[in-house]
C-alpha cells in the first residue's frame, strides 16, 4: 500500500480564482449569492438565486483550436487543472505522457448549449446550432476527456458523474489509483456550470431558497431560519502523486490523504440517509486506521436543506462526537454540484494550513432539530488540526467522506 499526498491544488470559485483572493473573501465574510435576473425569463421557478462566477475567460489564453472541444464547465476544468498542475511544478515534464498520469474528475452532467442544440433537432427538426463537438461539449465526462486530451495524459481515466459527490469521489477513486499502484500521479476533482436547469431540479422539490430580495443573507446551512439550497459552479483540483515518487522529485507536499469511505444508502433517490453516513465516515476512518477522537475539524455538505442538515448533523454527531467543530463553505459560495467536493478540500487544505477555518457564513440560530455539535459560526476559528475529514453526500443517496492528514 503506498502513500498518497497532495502535491498542488487550485480551483476556480464565484470568490475567486486562486487561494489569495478567496482568502480576502473569506476573511472578510463576503458570499457570492447574487439575484440573477435573467431567470426573471423562467415564470414558473420560484428561486432567483446563485452563486455565479464572474469575468472568467480563458479564450485568448488556449485559442480556438484547443477550445472548440469545451464548454464552459471543461474550460474552468482545464484552468484549474493548469494551475494544480504549475504549483506541483509538473507541467511540460515528459511523465504526463508516460501512461503513469491519470484523471479522475466528475461533474453532474457536461455544457448546456449542446443540449439545447439537440433538443431543438428533436422539436423543431433543426440542426443549425450542432457541430463537430456538440456531444463532446454535452458529455458528463467533458470534463476529465479535455483535461486528459490538453495536458497529453495517457493514463487511466475514471469519469465521476455522480452529482454532489463528483468532486470528492474523484479525489477519492484518485487516492486508490495511487494507493493500490496503478498510477503514480493523478489529476483529481470536480466541476460545474452554472445553469437555470439545475436550479429547477431543486426547485421541483421545494427544496431551493427563495429569499431573492435578500441574497447576502442566503443560504443558511444548519439554521433555524434557512429555507432551502442556492446553486452554484466552479472546479477544483488536487494532484495526487505517491508519496515517495513525489519526494524523490523534490516536490513540496501540501498534505496527505490517509483515508476514504464512499456507500450508496439503497433506500430513497433524494432523501439521505443518518446511517449510510456514519457507515461512510466509519469506513474513511478505518482507511485511515484512525479513532474518531483524531478528527480535529469537519468540514461538511451544509446545503441548507431540512431533511439534509438534520441527518448530516446527527451522523456526525453519532461518528465524532459533539465536540468536533465542523464548517461548510456553501454558505459562502452556494452549491457548486459536481465542484463543491474539490472546491472544498482544497479550501479546507489551505486553511488548514494557515490554522484557522471559516464561521458558516449566514449560521444564526442553529436548528434545534439539528445535533449539537460545534459548529463554527460568527467569526473565525483559529484552529491547528493535523486531521481534515471532509464530507459530501448527494442524489442517489451517495455518500463520500475523506481524511486528510497535514504534513508538517
Amino acid at each position: 500500500m503506498r502513500r498518497v499526498v497532495v502535491t498542488g491544488m487550485s480551483g476556480v470559485t464565484a470568490l475567486g480564482n486562486d487561494w489569495s483572493h478567496v482568502r480576502s473573501a473569506l476573511q472578510e465574510g463576503h458570499t457570492a449569492i447574487r439575484r440573477m435576473e435573467a431567470w426573471e425569463a423562467f415564470a414558473d421557478l420560484h428561486t432567483r438565486l446563485a452563486g455565479p462566477i464572474q469575468d472568467f475567460d480563458v479564450d485568448a489564453r488556449y485559442g480556438r483550436k484547443k477550445l472548440r472541444s469545451m464548454g464552459p464547465v471543461s474550460k474552468m476544468s482545464v484552468f484549474a487543472a493548469e494551475m494544480a498542475l504549475a504549483q506541483a511544478n509538473l507541467l511540460g515534464d515528459p511523465i504526463l505522457s508516460s501512461g503513469r498520469v491519470g484523471v479522475s474528475f466528475g461533474s453532474s452532467f457536461g455544457s448546456t448549449n449542446p443540449v439545447i442544440a439537440f433538443s431543438k433537432m428533436l422539436t423543431e427538426g433543426t440542426s443549425r446550432n450542432l457541430s463537430a463537438t456538440s456531444y463532446i461539449k454535452m458529455m458528463s465526462h467533458t470534463a476529465p476527456v479535455n483535461i486528459g486530451v490538453f495536458f497529453k495524459l495517457r493514463g487511466r481515466v475514471i469519469p465521476t458523474s455522480s452529482a454532489c459527490t463528483s468532486g470528492s469521489q474523484g479525489i477519492g477513486y484518485a487516492y486508490e489509483a495511487i494507493k493500490f499502484g496503478k498510477q503514480d500521479i493523478m489529476v483529481a476533482g470536480g466541476g460545474e456550470e452554472l445553469c437555470p436547469s439545475m436550479a429547477a431540479v431543486f426547485d421541483t422539490l421545494y427544496a431551493t431558497s427563495t429569499k431573492n430580495d435578500t441574497p447576502h443573507l442566503t443560504p443558511r446551512p444548519f439554521d433555524r431560519d434557512r429555507d432551502g439550497m442556492v446553486v452554484g459552479e466552479g472546479a477544483g483540483v488536487l494532484i495526487l502523486e505517491d508519496y515517495e515518487h513525489a519526494k524523490a522529485r523534490g516536490a513540496t507536499i501540501k498534505a496527505e490523504i490517509v483515508g476514504f469511505g464512499t456507500n450508496s444508502d439503497g433506500h430513497h433517490i433524494t432523501q439521505p440517509q443518518q446511517e449510510t453516513m456514519e457507515a461512510a465516515m466509519k469506513t474513511a476512518l478505518e482507511d485511515a486506521n484512525l479513532p474518531a477522537e483524531a478528527i480535529d475539524i469537519v468540514n461538511g455538505h451544509g446545503t441548507a436543506t431540512d431533511h439534509g442538515d438534520i441527518a448530516e448533523s446527527h451522523a456526525t454527531s453519532s461518528v465524532l462526537g459533539e465536540q468536533t467543530p465542523l464548517h461548510t463553505l456553501k454558505g459562502n459560495f452556494g452549491h457548486s454540484l459536481g465542484a463543491c467536493g474539490a472546491t472544498e478540500a482544497w479550501l479546507g487544505l489551505e486553511m488548514m494550513a494557515e490554522d484557522w477555518f471559516s464561521p458558516i457564513a449566514n449560521l444564526e440560530n442553529i436548528d434545534p432539530n439539528c445535533a449539537p455539535i460545534d459548529y463554527i459560526k460568527g467569526s473565525i476559528r483559529p484552529l491547528q488540526a493535523e486531521y481534515l475529514m471532509s464530507n459530501n453526500f448527494a442524489f442517489g443517496g451517495i455518500n463520500t467522506s475523506l481524511i486528510f492528514r497535514r504534513v508538517a
